[in-house]
C-alpha cells in the first residue's frame, strides 16, 4: 500500500536548495532542481554511506556525494561514476497545496 507523507512546504525547499528528512527511520535528501521539479533520494552513497544531501548538483538532475566523488542520478538512482556501483533508493514526490509528499510503500 503506498501512501504519501508531507515532508515539507514548497517554500522551505527553495530552486536549488535541498532538505533532510526522516521518513519511516530512512534519511532523505529532497531537491528542488528547477524551481518546479523535486526529486528524493535516500541520502546515503551507496559506496560509503556518505551524505548525499551535502554533495554538489552537478547537473540539472546529477548529485555528487561529497566523500568520493561518486555521481547519481536523482530521476532513477542509477549510479553513474566509480566508485559508486549500485544504484541509490528513489522517492516519487508530489506536489499537493503547496506540500511536498513522498511516495512511501506501507
Amino acid at each position: 500500500m503506498t501512501i504519501y507523507v508531507r515532508v515539507a512546504a514548497v517554500g522551505e525547499v527553495p530552486a536549488g536548495g535541498r532538505k533532510r528528512v526522516e521518513v519511516d527511520g530512512i534519511e532523505v535528501a529532497v531537491f528542488n532542481v528547477d524551481n518546479s521539479s523535486y526529486y528524493a533520494v535516500e541520502d546515503i552513497c551507496t559506496h560509503d554511506g556518505g551524505p548525499l544531501a551535502d554533495g554538489e548538483v552537478i547537473s540539472t538532475y546529477e548529485i555528487e556525494c561529497p566523500r568520493h566523488g561518486a555521481r547519481f542520478d536523482m530521476r532513477s538512482g542509477e549510479a553513474l561514476s566509480m566508485p559508486a556501483f549500485e544504484p541509490i533508493e528513489t522517492f516519487e514526490v508530489v506536489v499537493r497545496d503547496g506540500e511536498i509528499l513522498l511516495a512511501v510503500d506501507w
